[in-house]
């Protein structure tokens, strides 16, 4: 039985697909654990080792930048996001939560990239703990969410090639002057 509120993934074929992961070293233990649960289900879904990048950055503020970075470089299909915050005494937990959620959606929006939003936002230590170890490690889940995020994106532009900065398929002009359009984009 699944646990409430837990996503349903059908099976996944990610033979081809190319995942980034960016963590942070702030909270590195708890990272490391989520990172860890991630590559699992990347594994289980038929993820090549050769096919995973990962990276990391000094904290949670830096993700979206480092994911504009790679989702740029053309190299990936998808990127997981991962990082810790724990809500303190001050208000720059929320600062940071809100900039980087938002930070990592827009990235996945201006590059047609697949950005997972891998970041607990916890209010406790033990809610971390929770929500990064055992089976309810949500580092599988943001790993099997990239996975079939890659595959839509692959589906939608037509294969793991880089999308044009056009309106659709590139158009090339022969010799006559005709124009021919390339192959479909989209789903």
């Amino acid at each position: 039985m699944a646990v409430e509120g837990a996503v349903d993934f059908p099976t996944l074929d990610g033979s081809k697909a190319r995942i980034g992961i960016i963590k942070t070293r702030w909270n590195k233990e708890d990272v490391s654990n989520l990172v860890d649960g991630c590559k699992k289900a990347l594994k289980d879904s038929g993820v090549e080792d050769a096919n995973v990048f990962e990276t990391e950055v000094p904290g949670a503020f830096e993700l979206p930048y480092a994911a504009r970075l790679l989702a740029l470089s053309g190299t990936v299909d998808a990127i997981v996001c991962v990082g810790v915050l724990v809500k303190g005494d001050t208000m720059h937990f929320e600062y940071i939560s809100e900039a980087v959620s938002s930070g990592i959606m827009n990235v996945g929006l201006q590059t047609a990239c697949p950005c997972v939003f891998g970041v607990l936002t916890c209010n406790t230590e033990e809610q971390v703990k929770k929500r990064s170890t055992g089976k309810h490690n949500h580092g599988k889940d943001w790993g099997l969410t990239a996975v079939e995020m890659a595959l839509l994106r692959q589906e939608a532009l037509g294969g793991t090639q880089k999308p044009s900065m056009g309106f659709g398929a590139p158009i090339e002009v022969g010799s006559s002057g005709k124009t021919s359009a390339g192959p479909k984009v989209g789903f």
